[in-house]
């Protein structure tokens, strides 16, 4: 039992081998026991070249497998002819996570027109002024009426203070 779930942990998810198989032969049906062979053959060959890639880097005294490892790794373990289809998958892989980085913007994917974005920073920037310039008046007048109050206290006491002496 716990071969077997640790196999599960060491192979492609069935549902995106189920999805690649739909996809490449949509018009035929495909045996369970034919998908399991697929897979652990899919499984088998991801070790196999990941290995391989893994004692090239070794040997090269590096810490990080690099696609140039994995391509050489196929010339090594006499998969060459793969080796062109990884080329333009590793080139199509980087062309979407460059468009992935550079569309990924939050103000391209809103779809309003950069002019109009402006300007609705515009009217919040001059209405966030316009609030913190009648909160400032509103603290200035309490602060005149507080002050106000004071003398008034101060001009009461000298009253009191000079009813006293007279």
């Amino acid at each position: 039992m716990a071969d077997n779930r640790e196999d599960d942990e060491l192979s492609i998810p069935r549902a995106a081998l189920n999805k690649m198989i739909k996809e490449l032969i949509p018009n035929i049906r495909v045996a369970n026991d034919a998908r399991e062979l697929i897979l652990n053959c899919c499984t088998e060959f991801i070790h196999l070249v990941s290995s391989e890639a893994n004692d090239i880097c070794n040997k090269q005294q590096k810490k990080t497998i690099s696609p140039e490892h994995v391509l050489a790794a196929l010339d090594s373990l006499g998969f060459s002819g793969y080796k062109e289809d990884a080329v333009a998958v590793l080139e199509e892989a980087k062309a979407v996570a460059a468009k992935k980085r550079k569309g990924s913007s939050r103000l391209e994917n809103l779809g309003i027109p950069e002019e109009e974005l402006l300007r609705q920073q515009q009217e919040l920037f001059a209405r966030a002024r316009q609030e913190q310039a009648q909160l400032e008046q509103q603290q200035w007048i309490q602060m005149q009426q507080a002050l106000q109050q004071q003398q008034l206290q101060q001009q009461q006491q000298q009253n009191d203070g000079d009813d006293d002496y007279s």
